[in-house]
């Protein structure tokens, strides 16, 4: 749930995580309550039996390595714009034996290098709300995803409704921003906040992504709302045979 951005930097490129890549880990376990590991293990459960799997936004590689773990014949390219993130992942990989499996690649989710229905599955998380263009990395995750292959979308929410939504709230834009900035020293944290009240709705966001090309199949929340779970999968024209 850590972020950092400042007004120099534009968001998506990979400076803005440069500097803190060291604390990234900590800061997410600390301002999540740790909450932040079953949700991974949840996007993971939504693959399926995936054999190929793309992760964007990877950073430090959270979400490849809960893949590795639970996909043991899965093989990973994790793809993130920062060097430094990249750099922090590929040590945890070697540490846990699955550097043979995970491919960590510096990468922009707008503009992938990679062949249509190359994948069986595409992943982000925590990422989709620094991209730019929103609509051309749903419309790349499709590209590149075989058909009947899951795109997986994980991202914190504003908490809408219920009974434990002012709480959520408060944790997000009073505690989130101020722990982190203390924790990190980095003041930028307090772009965070920002960026999940600007981050559109669950139902818009479903519906962005079905004009990306992408069709459905479930919209999940998590915790009181403070992140969702979308699950689609390639919405392409069925091909008659001749």
């Amino acid at each position: 749930m850590s972020e950092a951005l400042t007004t120099e930097v534009r968001p998506g490129s990979g400076q803005m995580f440069d500097r803190i890549a060291r604390r990234y880990d900590f800061l997410n376990r600390v301002l999540s309550f740790g909450i932040d590991k079953g949700w991974r293990r949840q996007a993971t459960r939504a693959l399926g039996a995936a054999r190929r799997v793309l992760d964007l936004a990877t950073g430090t590689g959270d979400l490849a390595i809960e893949i590795a773990r639970q996909l043991p014949d899965a093989q990973i390219v994790g793809s993130d714009p920062s060097e430094r993130m990249l750099e922090v992942g590929r040590a945890k990989l070697d540490g846990l034996g699955f550097s043979d499996r995970v491919d960590m690649r510096v990468g922009d989710a707008q503009h992938l290098p990679f062949a249509d229905r190359e994948f069986d599955g595409v992943t982000i998380a925590f990422g989709i709300r620094n991209v730019p263009d929103r609509s051309a990395a749903l419309v790349e995750m499709a590209r590149v995803t075989r058909d009947g292959g899951r795109i997986v979308v994980l991202e914190l929410t504003e908490p809408r409704g219920g009974l434990m939504a002012p709480l959520a709230r408060f944790h997000v834009h009073f505690l989130v921003p101020r722990l982190g900035a203390l924790l990190s020293g980095a003041p930028e944290y307090r772009y965070l906040e920002k960026s999940i009240a600007k981050f559109p709705s669950a139902a818009e966001f479903a519906d962005l992504m079905r004009c990306a090309g992408l069709r459905m199949i479930e919209v999940r929340p998590l915790t009181f709302g403070v992140a969702h779970l979308f699950i689609a999968e390639p919405d392409r024209p069925a091909v008659r045979e001749a």
